[in-house]
């Protein structure tokens, strides 16, 4: 079984069609909405959890791009800019998927993208605007 978070870039010609109802009849998959702003007329953007098994799951990459879906994983998106970031831990109890720890030896703060659910309450936080949301 594989999961991935990816965002869906849908351009303004595939916002009224039936994309992720696809995705969940023709090849099995799973989904879990973590955001989206899809506006008639306008290009639309989804964060999603989707999951399925492998063949499934590449089958329905396959069908977003031939559709004309851009997808990305949404560990693109969510950037930490280490330059800023001074290790301040605001962001570490925070962010309700636990994608910050603190390091016990360094006492540096780790950012684990792949756990990331694109909530922005890091970046609303963080006082030196470390971390970046850039769909």
């Amino acid at each position: 079984m594989l999961s991935k978070r990816i965002v869906l870039h849908f351009p303004h010609r595939l916002v009224d069609q039936p994309i992720i109802y696809k995705l969940v009849k023709d090849f099995n998959l799973g989904f879990n909405i973590l955001k989206a702003s899809v506006t008639p007329q306008e290009e639309g953007l989804m964060v999603l959890e989707l999951s399925g098994e492998d063949i499934d799951f590449n089958k329905g990459m396959k069908y977003l791009e031939d559709s004309g879906v851009r997808v990305q994983p949404l560990s693109e998106d969510i950037v930490r800019n280490s330059a800023k970031c001074t290790d301040c831990g605001m962001c570490v109890p925070i962010c309700p998927a636990n994608a910050f720890v603190i390091d016990p030896v360094s006492r540096k703060v780790i950012f684990e993208e792949d756990k990331c659910i694109a909530c922005e309450l890091c970046i609303k936080i963080c006082p030196t605007h470390a971390m970046e949301i850039n769909f």
